[in-house]
């Protein structure tokens, strides 16, 4: 419980991401239309978010609503885009039509992120097998966190597989962190520090007017407040 727990917070824009630092962020996710659940940002805002503060931003690669790929030549050419504007770190995670990690695509993509750190997203949600998931991408460079909610509904359904899969980290396939993110609450965060977990992920929780309104420092301050640090 003493250890500084990672927050993480959505931005759309260079206003967010200010408001998000002010409140106490330590690391901000960058998307654009979250209509469709946050999809890859241009280099241009990336550019624009990192002249206005100086925490971590974690870039989304995602193309489309749903976890399928789609077109992986243009992934990449957003990734070496990013790249080129300074980005170095990212989120991203592709599943196959048997809800399966899609190994060809994430390779592909992680293959032009240059060794930079990673987080495989909440696919791993909608995964057939969380487990053989995690351990068949288990050896990719720069694989260091799961954004999970423990299941597809969000942390009130997923919480005792959070708490089971912290319980193994260390184990083959359960070494990068654990970032709870997907329906979190305030009152989720007792069981949650109590187990060792030390990574949340706020999108909608940091924007008291909603998605149409921007990230407010006050919202921010009172998660960071309550995950400690």
């Amino acid at each position: 419980m003493s250890k500084r727990a990672l927050l993480e917070v959505i931005a759309l824009d260079a206003e967010d991401a200010v408001a998000a630092q002010a409140g106490g962020a330590d690391r901000l996710e960058l998307v654009t239309d979250m209509a469709a659940d946050g999809l890859t940002p241009s280099a241009e805002a990336f550019a624009a978010i990192r002249a206005a503060v100086d925490i971590p931003l974690r870039v989304m690669l995602r193309q489309a609503d749903g976890f399928a790929a789609g077109d992986v030549a243009a992934l990449v050419r957003s990734a070496r885009e990013l790249r080129a504007e300074g980005a170095d770190e990212f989120v991203l995670g592709f599943l196959d039509d048997a809800q399966g990690p899609d190994l060809a695509a994430v390779e592909e993509v992680v293959g032009a992120l240059d060794g930079c750190r990673w987080t495989f997203h909440r696919a791993i949600d909608r995964a057939a097998d969380r487990d053989a998931l995690r351990k068949q991408i288990a050896d990719l460079p720069g694989l260091d966190t799961y954004l999970t909610a423990g299941a597809a509904a969000g942390v009130d359904e997923g919480l005792p597989t959070l708490l089971a899969e912290h319980a193994r980290a260390g184990e083959p396939g359960y070494e990068p962190q654990i970032l709870v993110g997907g329906g979190l609450r305030l009152d989720h965060l007792g069981r949650l520090r109590e187990a060792g977990i030390d990574g949340f992920h706020i999108g909608g929780a940091a924007r008291p007017h909603g998605w149409g309104g921007p990230v407010s420092s006050e919202a921010v301050g009172r998660w960071r407040a309550a995950v400690g640090g």
